[in-house]
């Protein structure tokens, strides 16, 4: 039996924070293999990057997700007792019930709404002279979701929620003030999602049939019970702050139109190209670093052990930038999806596997769409002036951004 490389650290939680998304990738360089142990908040921790190891993280029959992310995690980002953290019939049940929200159509409705926003916002851009993109997406992506979700938005309340979902979105590996505004974020969209729930099921809202609002507050699970409040709150935010999520992807999206401005053209009115540049700038720019699971009994694999109960995390972001899986990896690239076969665990930016039963993000073909319309929007619709500005990406902040937000002058329509 191989013995896991082993960091000698006695434990590795600030090395993790400083190296950010680089971290599992350089000890796996460093070990000369996609598989190390070392220790992250004082517990063992697997760590794994690889087609290979994406294909045995996502098997079910050896790995579960209850308890895997850290207590941190779930007081910022993910909440407790959502969908991230279920395994077995209960994960099925829930998928289920996120998956019936993600018809073509309804995708489609969401993009399109998000489009209306975008077009709306573009008088107030040609005026203010200055606007930072990613300030300007996540505000326009809150009031899209939102609607698309039947969730009512006071007046001016789009500030306060889109404020409350990006600090869950950005705090996840924080410490110090990030964290805490976190933390508030989530304990107040809980409250308010919460609210909105116990609203539709007494009555006093009607949100249109199909909706997120409605699917959430009303399903039963296979005993026939309703969501606890607090659980059906965790579900809803697990549909808008995802979402919201995405303004990350757009911004980025507008990074590699910049960097590559042959692009510009090759994606206009092109379907497939801009289909093609999506795919690249969610291969090639960090979103999520890692994701976590629990072995769930002992078992061998590539001659080495993995005791029941130990954590393993997999590199999504490694795996996505393996040699060996993505030839020249550190190139924009987007040609190299041309033709390319959907393989699900290869390009892994929201998880790999299956969606149906799985647990690869449900929300990856909103983001897909909402990516495609972004693109379009830049190219066809607006031109903009690009400012000198701080557009490093420093990937020892998780989650990462360009400095500066990207910052356009300047804009105007087309035409």
């Amino acid at each position: 039996m191989a013995t896991i490389p082993t960091d000698r650290s006695p434990d590795s939680t600030l090395a993790f924070l400083r190296a950010g998304y680089q971290f599992v990738g350089h000890r796996c360089d460093r070990y000369g293999t996609d598989i190390f142990q070392t220790r992250l908040l004082l517990e063992p921790t697997i760590c794994l990057r690889g087609r290979a190891a994406a294909e045995l993280f996502y098997d079910t029959d050896r790995f579960v997700r209850e308890g895997a992310m850290p207590a941190r995690g779930q007081r910022t980002l993910t909440g407790r007792g959502g969908v991230q953290g279920l395994d077995g019939d209960a994960h099925h049940d829930r998928k289920a019930m996120f998956m019936s929200l993600m018809t073509p159509t309804a995708v489609r409705r969401l993009g399109q709404l998000f489009a209306d926003e975008w077009q709306a916002r573009l008088p107030a851009w040609e005026l203010a002279g200055t606007v930072t993109l990613h300030t300007e997406v996540a505000s326009m992506l809150t009031r899209a979701v939102c609607a698309w979700a039947g969730v009512p938005l006071g007046d001016g309340e789009l500030d306060r929620r889109t404020a409350d979902l990006r600090a869950m979105i950005d705090s996840a590996a924080a410490l110090g003030p990030r964290h805490w505004r976190g933390r508030l974020g989530r304990l107040r969209g809980e409250h308010w999602a919460g609210d909105l729930v116990e609203r539709v099921r007494g009555g006093a809202l009607s949100p249109p049939d199909g909706t997120a609002l409605r699917v959430i507050a009303e399903h039963r699970d296979g005993a026939g019970h309703r969501l606890p409040r607090r659980v059906a709150a965790v579900e809803l935010l697990n549909v808008l702050r995802p979402t919201v999520a995405v303004a990350r992807f757009v911004v980025f999206a507008a990074l590699a139109l910049h960097d590559h401005p042959a692009w510009r053209q090759r994606v206009r009115h092109d379907e497939e190209a801009a289909g093609q540049f999506v795919q690249e700038v969610r291969r090639y720019y960090p979103f999520f670093p890692v994701t976590a699971a629990r072995v769930r009994r002992d078992f061998d694999w590539q001659g080495y052990h993995f005791p029941q109960g130990r954590r393993v995390l997999l590199d999504l972001y490694g795996t996505d930038h393996h040699p060996e899986v993505w030839p020249e990896p550190e190139r924009f690239r987007p040609e190299r999806f041309a033709g390319w076969p959907g393989d699900p665990f290869t390009l892994i930016p929201q998880g790999g596997g299956g969606h149906l039963t799985g647990h690869r993000c449900a929300g990856e073909w909103i983001t897909i769409e909402l990516m495609k319309r972004a693109v379009a929007l830049l190219t066809e619709v607006i031109r903009y002036d690009v400012p000198p500005q701080d557009l490093a990406v420093d990937l020892s902040r998780m989650p990462a951004l360009p400095g500066s937000g990207f910052v356009v002058t300047a804009v105007r329509r087309v035409g």
